[in-house]
């Protein structure tokens, strides 16, 4: 068998995934990019190599407008990684999507406003440009996810919408019955501009969204419990990993039987 350098498989997650406790040798360094510091912890995962960020750091202190995504981003491309799976946690704007349900997305739209949204400011060599979205989420990456979940039994969603709000609010009834008309599957406060910047920076990239809630104004007209919220995540989140290992797992299968790693 051919050795080789195998890129570390690049996970960021939210609200409740404030670790990894699968991975093995776990060391966290706080790694400077031109965009400023983020902490990333290192480890292996079936013998893969993973960098893991956790978007509102340890202790959930970083509220979802102010974590910085072009940091996060650029240090996960500087430390060699080139495929990144995100989690997030979401409300159900579709009213066919339930609680603890899991969604593999397919499309975004972006109703936030003000954050730092792009590698591409106009100053540098490269001036302008534009990066098309048309496949933000990588159909390949989504295609593993999507196997891994069939391949455990673990039912998943295959296309959703994820429409990201600015928070730290919940949303109100009406911009969600806006998102609805627009759309919009699942509400969330994180995936924007994480996806396009992974984009931009040459990544591949895809996301799991564990749905948590319905989103306001959907079914019950009862005010969002956090109670709630926790309870389902605590309950959803093993669904999450189980489907990320199982991913993680055939790769390091794939990777002993063919000596190298997927793109």
């Amino acid at each position: 068998m051919t050795s080789v350098s195998l890129a570390p498989l690049g996970i960021i997650a939210g609200t409740g995934f404030y670790d990894l406790e699968a991975l093995d040798d776990a060391h966290t360094e706080t790694v400077e990019t031109a965009y400023g510091t983020t902490s990333v912890t290192r480890g292996s995962w079936h013998g893969q190599p993973v960098a893991f960020v956790a978007r509102h750091g340890l202790g959930h202190k970083v509220p979802p407008h102010r974590v910085n995504y072009r940091a996060i981003i650029r240090a996960l491309a500087d430390l060699g990684v080139r495929d990144v799976i995100a989690v997030n946690v979401t409300g159900g704007i579709d009213s066919d999507v339930e609680a603890g349900e899991l969604v593999c997305l397919d499309d975004f739209l972006d109703f936030t406003h003000g954050r730092e949204g792009t590698f591409h400011d106009g100053d540098g060599p490269e001036g302008v440009v534009h990066t098309d979205m048309t496949t933000a989420y990588d159909p390949l990456l989504r295609g593993e996810i999507l196997d891994a979940a069939s391949s455990i039994g673990q039912p998943i969603i295959d296309g959703g919408v994820y429409v990201c709000f600015d928070g730290p609010r919940f949303e109100t009834p009406a911009e969600i019955r806006l998102a609805a008309l627009a759309g919009g599957t699942v509400a969330g406060m994180t995936g924007v501009p994480e996806v396009t910047l992974a984009v931009e920076a040459g990544l591949r990239y895809a996301a799991i969204s564990l749905v948590v809630n319905p989103a306001a104004g959907v079914g019950s007209a009862e005010p969002i419990s956090m109670d709630d919220l926790d309870a389902v995540l605590t309950s959803g989140a093993p669904k999450v990993i189980a489907v990320i290992d199982e991913l993680v797992h055939t790769r390091s299968v794939f990777t002993a039987d063919e000596g190298h790693g997927p793109a």
